[in-house]
């Protein structure tokens, strides 16, 4: 089989993902990162009244010149308005939010008018027809639309949520996201490792990687090399009725490499299985029913950058959440070399240049399994197929993983 290009790769893994099942009530509370499922009609509105936006006084704009002496005949504060209309050369004391008492058209703020002994008010300035008041509606009105589906709900938009009066808000479900560790090599962290072991690091990084791309995640532990090990995960997965099934190692062909052949016996279907990247390339994409598989290499950084480029973009389709904007221009600290047929991703640093613009620097160790390389870089540089040796100073393209 040929190796297929990244951006086919992830086009074809993408295609149909969408968000699926009914739509989750939450509570508001609960709310926040969740995916707006419809759009959310304000129940109220508000300001429900003329409001005053300043501490102040309440005036009749046409006699409320500046010199002008005003009886006060009384007070309007949030909670507790004032009961009655304003009467001819009155005013009335106001607080910010408090409800604009009828006949009254204009706010004077406090800093510009001083109380008098004989229980009047003196207007150091004009007041203005309508300034300083928030017209009833101004901000939302009962049964206009306020936020729309698929709006991904952050501080401001839960807020929002709730002065429209929603104490419940439909959501999207969350994407479950099994993730299974194969190989008979494999120990927890933990654990004490015999002869030839290794500690299972790949899946606490997947898992994380999909927990915040917005989904729940089952964890399937590790399995032998065993075909009855791996029916019994795949079990376990479609109990739990994954949306997406994860494997880690063993889905390219060697003879301890039984992923594929153990997926292809349950009846998945197997789209492809090799990529023209580095590092990655044994990267496996089929469908088993309605559940995406993805069977990422074993190697730390093959299956991080991986999951960065396939799975990411896949859980947040799925979770209806906006695409993650993680592509930028950033200027070259090194030279390098010209590459070869497969799309290159080399871990790198990334800094803020004199002008403001990013500084992308390859680290000197690129291994597909060293961890605290992939820890320590800042973004992936990409380098595409057949890319022309590239100099220090030029243009590049980098994939941001923290900033």
């Amino acid at each position: 089989m040929a190796l297929m290009p990244v951006d086919e790769a992830l086009m074809r893994i993408l295609d149909g993902a969408a968000p699926g099942g009914e739509p989750e009530m939450l509570p508001l509370a609960d709310s926040f990162e969740r995916v707006l499922a419809r759009d959310l009609p304000a129940l109220r509105t508000h300001p429900p009244f003329e409001a005053s936006a300043m501490d102040g006084y309440a005036v009749r704009a046409a006699e409320a010149v500046a010199g002008a002496t005003l009886k006060l005949q009384g007070e309007s504060a949030a909670g507790h308005g004032f009961d009655g209309s304003l009467e001819a050369g009155a005013a009335i004391r106001i607080f910010t939010g408090a409800p604009v008492p009828d006949g009254a058209d204009a706010v004077v703020i406090q800093e510009m008018t001083e109380r008098l002994d004989d229980g009047t008010v003196r207007l150091n300035e004009a007041a203005i027809l309508g300034r300083h008041i928030r017209r009833a509606g101004v901000d939302f009105e009962e049964g206009k639309i306020g936020l729309a589906a698929g709006r991904l709900l952050d501080a401001g938009a839960i807020t929002f949520a709730a002065a429209m009066n929603h104490a419940a808000l439909p959501v999207e479900r969350r994407p479950i996201v099994a993730v299974l560790a194969t190989g008979d090599e494999l120990r927890l962290p933990g654990q004490s490792l015999g002869p030839g072991q290794i500690i299972a690091s790949n899946t606490f990084g997947v898992a994380a990687l999909a927990r915040g791309a917005g989904a729940d995640v089952v964890d399937l532990g590790i399995a032998a090399d065993r075909m009855e090990a791996l029916d019994e995960a795949l079990d376990t997965a479609i109990a739990h009725e994954a949306d997406v099934l994860v494997t880690i190692g063993g889905a390219s062909v060697g003879d301890h490499d039984l992923v594929q052949k153990a997926m292809i016996a349950r009846g998945m279907t197997l789209d492809f299985w090799k990529i023209a990247m580095r590092p990655g390339k044994p990267l496996m994409s089929g469908r088993l029913g309605g559940m995406h598989v993805i069977g990422l290499p074993g190697n730390p950084a093959s299956s991080l950058v991986c999951a960065h480029l396939f799975l990411e973009p896949l859980v947040t389709r799925l979770a209806g959440r906006p695409d993650p904007d993680r592509m930028q221009k950033a200027i070259l600290a090194s030279d390098l070399p010209e590459n070869d047929q497969r799309q290159d991703y080399l871990r790198g640093e990334l800094a803020t240049g004199a002008d403001g613009g990013l500084v992308a620097t390859p680290m000197a160790r690129q291994d597909s399994s060293l961890m605290k390389v992939f820890s320590d870089a800042r973004c992936l540089i990409v380098r595409p197929p057949f890319a022309p040796p590239a100099k220090a100073g030029s243009v590049c393209d980098v994939l941001v993983l923290r900033r």
